[in-house]
């Protein structure tokens, strides 16, 4: 591997012959040379890059201390890597005057003289061919680099890949998923990815595919690259300081990743389609048992003990929200649709259930052991109780309607999707996910009248039960089936006991109330009567909230 062309390495040329003008020390030696060039100007640094080895006969140096000062300091400033005075017959300087030495010395500024037998030409020659070499050697090992690169992609998975790009480069290297989730490292055995890249990997993923961002933080160095191809599949995260071979390599292992990652989302369809499936058989059957309801949920890799029902609006988006406040028909044409305007509408419709599909794809891979289905541009999935789905949605639904249900036990899910369904009106409205809560607005319903007046109704509502030789107990049996959603097998468990048991409590129930359990306005007044037994109001003679 070729090193920088410094000014040690010069030094080391016998065919130049340099000398240093003072004692320079290593450090300053051990500067890295770009380019070389000459002028006898006064004021040269304004016509510096940067990292030049400068060059002059010293035909207009100032001989009076403070203005060789002054000289020196707009050459450091300019940013040359040092300053080379030539010398020899017909020149004005056979040596390097006191005043220029002093000056650099005490500026930190490298003085070297070139002797009257090397012209200035032999010198930038000789930083030319370095530099040149150096960038020749640079771009074969670019090209060595990428060469192994595709190798390793012809391997299974991100890690050859990543494990390849550390051996060649020695710059760190993980993929995460879109929620900044570790994929794949190239060291086998390293840690995680360090705390202080959380906010850039954030960062990056909140803007998709449209750009990258870099920092320095905790002592490193660290750059994240979005990847995928038409959408944000994941995020290469590299932790150190790439140099200039490895730097031109870093699009071609992101086209790499972002490929294996395209490939890896057409490589789990079937198992997406199977998720949807066994999703569409635990809504099929609305009395379905808890112990089979369990074992589906399991065989989907999602044992949580309580799930809830998320519903997107896939078809929702800010553009038909403003189409919807405007007046206009989401979706409908702006201008009169001509003779084109059904096969247009057939296209749009096939994108925007392309569209759902994709989004569905990016929510099942978000939702560890989620089931997500598309039924007619609707996505509606299970989840787990734990999962932050707020985080989910705003990374992977942003600006869509969506409903979140309460959790439930797996058995009841049907319910909590029905209520995510119905939420998908207050969110477009919100702008953002509604969520369930049942114990906020009972709360609030039954807080709006006086304790005796609550009393009183539930009273009213379940008064035959109270007479009856089992009125507790058809009472608890109720409350616990409204409060499951109708589930019969959750109401049996948590009774302890069998669902027919239960079926022939509800059947007295409602001989005894002359209610029926099919009627939402019989259900809602069963309901607020038990919530007001359970004791959720203040007890009767106390005074409500004014």
């Amino acid at each position: 591997m070729s090193m920088p062309l410094r000014i040690s390495d010069l030094l080391a040329r016998p065919d130049l012959d340099l000398s240093v003008g003072y004692d320079v020390p290593p450090d300053l030696l051990a500067r890295t040379v770009e380019a070389a060039t000459v002028s006898d100007l006064p004021t040269p640094g304004k016509w510096l890059q940067g990292g030049e080895l400068l060059m002059t006969i010293g035909l207009l140096l100032p001989m009076e201390p403070h203005a060789c000062r002054a000289y020196v300091r707009d050459v450091a400033e300019g940013g040359a890597a040092c300053l080379a005075l030539g010398l020899g017959q017909g020149l004005p300087y056979q040596s390097a005057p006191e005043p220029l030495v002093t000056a650099a010395e005490e500026a930190g500024l490298p003085l070297l003289t070139v002797p009257d037998e090397v012209p200035f030409i032999a010198v930038t020659k000789a930083v030319f061919d370095a530099r040149a070499t150096e960038q020749r050697e640079m771009l074969h090992r670019a090209f060595a680099t990428q060469r192994r690169l595709t190798a390793a992609a012809t391997g299974d998975g991100l890690r050859p890949m990543l494990a390849e790009w550390t051996a060649a480069t020695g710059v760190g290297a993980a993929v995460l998923d879109p929620l900044g989730r570790l994929l794949a490292v190239g060291e086998r055995g390293a840690s995680a990815p360090p705390p202080e890249a959380r906010e850039l990997v954030e960062r990056v993923a909140a803007r998709g595919l449209r750009g990258s961002a870099s920092s320095t933080a905790g002592g490193h160095q660290l750059e994240v690259q979005p990847l995928g191809a038409r959408r944000l599949r994941g995020l290469l995260l590299l932790t150190g300081r790439p140099d200039g071979a490895a730097r031109s390599v870093v699009p071609g292992l992101v086209s790499l990743l972002s490929l294996e990652l395209e490939r890896r989302h057409l490589r789990d369809e079937p198992e997406r389609r199977r998720r949807s499936a066994l999703l569409s058989q635990l809504l099929a059957d609305e009395d379905l048992p808890a112990d089979r309801a369990r074992d589906l949920l399991v065989s989907a890799g999602l044992t949580a003990e309580r799930v809830r029902g998320v519903v997107v609006a896939a078809g929702d988006d800010r553009r038909k929200a403003a189409d919807r406040v405007r007046g206009r028909a989401p979706g409908a044409p702006s201008t009169p649709a001509g003779p084109s305007g059904a096969g247009s509408s057939g296209a749009d419709s096939a994108g925007a259930e392309g569209a759902a599909q994709e989004m569905a794809a990016d929510l099942a891979l978000a939702m560890p052991g989620g089931l997500v289905r598309v039924v007619d541009g609707t996505i509606e999935a299970v989840v787990g109780e734990d999962l932050d789905i707020r985080e989910v949605l705003g990374r992977f639904a942003p600006h869509h309607p969506a409903g979140i249900g309460p959790a439930v036990p797996p058995e009841a899910v049907r319910v909590s999707l029905r209520q995510a369904a119905g939420l998908l009106a207050v969110s477009r409205a919100g702008g953002e996910p509604a969520e369930a809560r049942p114990s906020g607005t009972s709360r609030l319903l039954l807080d709006l009248g006086d304790s005796r007046t609550l009393h009183g109704y539930a009273d009213a509502v379940l008064g035959p039960l109270d007479l009856a030789d089992n009125g507790e107990e058809l009472t608890a049996t109720l409350a616990a089936w409204l409060e499951t959603g109708g589930a019969w097998d959750a109401t049996s468990r948590r009774l302890g006991v069998h669902r027919h048991t239960v079926r022939n409590r509800l059947d007295k129930a409602m001989d005894l109330t002359g209610r029926r359990m099919d009627d939402p306005d019989d259900r809602f007044d069963l309901w607020l009567a038990t919530r007001i037994r359970r004791g959720d109001t203040p007890a009767p003679g106390t005074d409500g909230p004014r």
